[in-house]
């Protein structure tokens, strides 16, 4: 690890990050916290893992993903290192369907049409919702999906169902009166979420510290939403154009709390990597423990 580098000593750097829709930039200016001491060079994604694809390209150094990306990164031996984990609300990932379907419950799935992103937080949650009825991915037909062409045909009736995550299931729900038919609650999610970083950012001095400072500061204003949830709802519509009512639904679920990078989630994640391969989505057993970066974490526990 290379030795650490005074924040003063900063003000040349810029550190190259990925979010997604109204997640870390928003987040971190409702907290007051967006004023680092270096550049920040924001690259917005539609999902985790084209943000993690431009990652292991070296076009970022590093982006917030939810829990099944960067088990397909780590698969494909990306050069990339989990640093830091949160935990998010499981009901916030859910399964919709429109008010008029038939299907009542996940029991019903078998033959269907299921909108889902690949190697998103959403297609592991929806291999589990299926496993959890004894059904697997051979039993349905998974239509890949990015977010916005998913939303299309969801309302269009294309697919019969949509796996998805807030604030899309917030914005569903209340656009199209779309209702859950399975969440996280019953599919065993485990509701966390990562920071990645590139390998090549972590070796760079100026880059590592910088990106110690960005995960201190984006653990204290996941701390600071909790407590403070409209002004989360508020900088969120403003920065993602979503109507105040969609972020304030999203925000009632509450934000990810941050958690240590412990044995607790290496094992889980390291379950849903094996529930992949044994799917066959992935196609090879990896060690999940061996993507892992604790580096940060001292720092971390007192953010």
């Amino acid at each position: 690890m290379p030795p650490p580098v005074a924040p003063e000593q900063l003000s040349g750097v810029t550190l190259r990050v990925g979010d997604q829709k109204g997640a870390s930039q928003s987040l971190l200016r409702s907290a007051g916290l967006d004023d680092f001491p270096y550049e920040v060079e924001w690259a917005t994604f539609t999902s985790g893992p084209p943000l993690l694809e431009a990652l292991s390209a070296d076009a970022i150094d590093i982006g917030g993903t939810g829990n099944t990306p960067p088990l397909f990164a780590a698969a494909a031996g990306a050069d990339i290192k989990i640093v830091a984990a949160s935990q998010g609300n499981v009901e916030s990932d859910a399964l919709v369907v429109l008010p008029n379907s038939p299907l009542q419950s996940r029991e019903q799935l078998r033959g269907r049409k299921i909108a889902v992103s690949k190697g998103s937080s959403a297609h592991g949650q929806i291999l589990q919702t299926l496993a959890a009825v004894g059904l697997t991915p051979d039993d349905v037909e998974l239509v890949f999906l990015q977010p916005a062409d998913a939303l299309g045909a969801f309302k269009q009736g294309a697919v019969d169902a949509w796996a998805i995550w807030d604030p899309y299931f917030a914005q569903i729900q209340l656009e199209s009166g779309a209702r859950p038919i399975a969440d996280g609650r019953g599919g065993g999610a485990n509701g966390y979420s990562f920071q990645v970083a590139g390998t090549a950012a972590l070796a760079d001095a100026k880059r590592n510290s910088a990106i110690a400072d960005y995960l201190t500061r984006l653990a204290r204003a996941n701390r600071f939403a909790d407590t403070n949830r409209e002004k989360r709802a508020q900088a969120w519509s403003q920065d993602t154009g979503l109507r105040i009512e969609v972020t304030r639904k999203a925000t009632d679920l509450g934000p990810d709390v941050p958690v240590a990078l412990d044995e607790k989630v290496i094992r889980s994640e390291q379950e849903l990597a094996d529930a992949f391969v044994a799917a066959k989505e992935i196609p090879r057993r990896f060690g999940f423990a061996e993507f892992v970066d604790n580096r940060f974490a001292t720092q971390l526990a007192t953010a």
